[in-house]
């Protein structure tokens, strides 16, 4: 029974863990990475055809954006996670195919122009209809069986809609372990998710500590400290614009401008506008307003019950189109723009930055994590001069940030979690944090709190049966030339070798068939060959 991590270790994106036990092979989390890389992934040790279960946390890229990649590279087994999750990631990986698609096209017009190489998508539209295939919803607390020696629990951890901790009970030559993924901790006391839910028992526990050396503070009025913002914005005749993450985040702030507005705490701008401009952020609203018994807490529920639809209000215009979302910046009057990505790094937020950021009458107000070497975290630091499509634009507006404001738990609440064990785990491996503080979180765990805790680096492996390490990751850095790079997709040809892999994954599991068709795949096989065989 063995574990490896792979992404999301001492780096905060790009979640994923590598688990084999009883002879099955899953990923927990297949997650994409933002921002640079500081440490080179180690590959999972067998190719995607060979693996049987995707289980997933929840629906943020940085935890689900590669399942595409991997089913374009042979992957077929199940992608299993709550319902939630399920509509969500249909939403946001065609998003990401988008993406992927635009950019790579933009990238390989520049690059033609210059006599280089076509760039090509990390994965297409195509690659997304077909995972999404795969994927299977289940509700919060049901045990389920997924091998004659594999069962496991999604539990509720109030990060995101249908977002959980994973429990998997596995049984190996008569020893059973249980190992707890944590996923993304939610904040305690946030508007209309439940908080994260407790899990009693655990041998092992995988958790993130994304902000595991800081405390979000007392806990803010978000909606009067949101109310003085648009209103001294408005005042000045600029546009506050916010980045936010489609999912999630974007839900949070239309619940508090709605109360903003019925309370009418915004006074002399009449009902001022509030654009969401992400075709996605409107979908995924749409699946928020689906999900409302089995995800929403009691205070949402309520104004559920009283005929309110708690993400609504007047004065809410939502932009589709790309000539709507140009149209806003054309609008001369002050209004308040909620747009994606959350950093900066993608999505119409970017046009918004390069018509706002040179005007000082502007704010750009910041409510999420930030991460390394992104657009949203070089403004937050005092960035005072940018480049968006080419163009140097001189930031004169207002950067603020609404402190606290956040998905995940802090370091007081990722503690509160895995103390909750009525049993101190054999161990737990801090993950999905910045580099110090994968080692800060897990020495306070160790020192205070007297746990087994380590933060491992991508290549590391450990034997769950044994308790003992088989091999530690080195924390190797990518090399100077690729800092500042994004990973390039590996091309057309990778996904010819690995269509080759999964191939051989397809011979394996016909062994022991009936000689007739055996012989009649070997022809196949072989005519195939002979067709391309140069």
């Amino acid at each position: 029974m063995k574990l490896m991590f792979s992404g999301a270790a001492h780096e905060v994106t790009g979640s994923c863990h590598y688990l084999e036990a009883s002879g099955v092979k899953m990923l927990i989390d297949c997650g994409m990475e933002q921002g640079v890389d500081y440490y080179v992934n180690q590959d999972i040790p067998v190719p995607p055809s060979e693996l049987d279960y995707i289980l997933l946390t929840h629906a943020h890229v940085d935890h689900s954006g590669m399942i595409p990649f991997y089913y374009a590279r042979g992957f077929r087994g199940q992608v299993l996670c709550t319902e939630p999750t399920k509509e969500l990631c249909d939403i946001m990986l065609r998003d990401s195919a988008n993406i992927q698609e635009f950019e790579a096209e933009w990238k390989s017009r520049k690059a033609k122009r210059a006599g280089k190489a076509e760039v090509e998508p990390l994965y297409t539209m195509q690659d997304v209809l077909g995972a999404v295939q795969l994927f299977q919803g289940y509700p919060y607390k049901e045990r389920i069986q997924i091998a004659e020696n594999i069962e496991i629990q999604f539990t509720d951890v109030g990060h995101l809609l249908g977002s959980s901790s994973i429990e998997i009970w596995a049984t190996e030559n008569d020893i059973t372990r249980k190992i707890v993924f944590s996923g993304d901790i939610g904040n305690y006391d946030q508007p209309i998710l439940k908080d994260p839910e407790y899990t009693k028992d655990a041998d092992y526990v995988i958790m993130e500590s994304t902000y595991g050396d800081r405390l979000h503070g007392d806990h803010p009025e978000y909606v009067q400290e949101l109310a003085r913002i648009i209103q001294s914005t408005l005042d000045r005749g600029g546009n506050l614009v916010i980045p936010s993450f489609a999912v999630g985040r974007t839900q949070q702030l239309l619940y508090y401008i709605r109360q903003i507005k019925e309370e009418k705490m915004v006074t002399g701008h009449g009902c001022f506008p509030v654009y969401v401009d992400s075709p996605l952020a409107i979908e995924a609203t749409n699946v928020f307003n689906k999900n409302v018994v089995s995800c929403f807490d009691e205070e949402a529920m309520e104004l559920i019950m009283e005929g309110i639809n708690p993400l609504s209000f007047d004065g809410l215009k939502l932009s589709v189109t790309s000539d709507q979302s140009k149209a806003i910046n054309f609008d001369r009057q002050p209004k308040v723009i909620i747009s994606a990505s959350g950093m900066c790094e993608a999505g119409r937020i970017r046009h918004h930055l390069k018509h706002n950021l040179w005007r000082k009458e502007s704010v750009v107000l910041f409510i999420g994590y930030q991460a390394l070497n992104t657009l949203g975290r070089a403004l937050l630091e005092g960035a005072k001069e940018v480049k968006l499509f080419g163009e140097s634009i001189q930031v004169k507006a207002d950067i603020r940030r609404l402190e606290g404001m956040s998905g995940h738990a802090d370091k007081a609440g990722l503690i509160r979690w895995v103390t909750a064990f009525e049993e101190k785990p054999k161990k737990v491996f801090v993950v999905h944090g910045e580099d110090q503080v994968c080692d800060l979180f897990a020495d306070t765990l160790n020192r205070q709190y007297h746990l087994d805790a380590s933060a491992p680096f991508s290549g590391a492996e450990f034997d769950l049966i044994r308790n003992e390490w088989i091999k530690k990751g080195e924390g190797i850095p990518v090399p100077k030339v690729e800092t500042g790079k994004k990973k390039q997709p590996s091309g057309v040809y990778a996904r010819l070798l690995a269509a080759g892999q999964r191939l051989m994954t397809v011979i394996k599991h016909n062994e022991g068939g009936a000689n007739k068709d055996l012989a009649k795949f070997a022809d196949q096989i072989n005519s195939l060959c002979d067709k391309w065989d140069r």
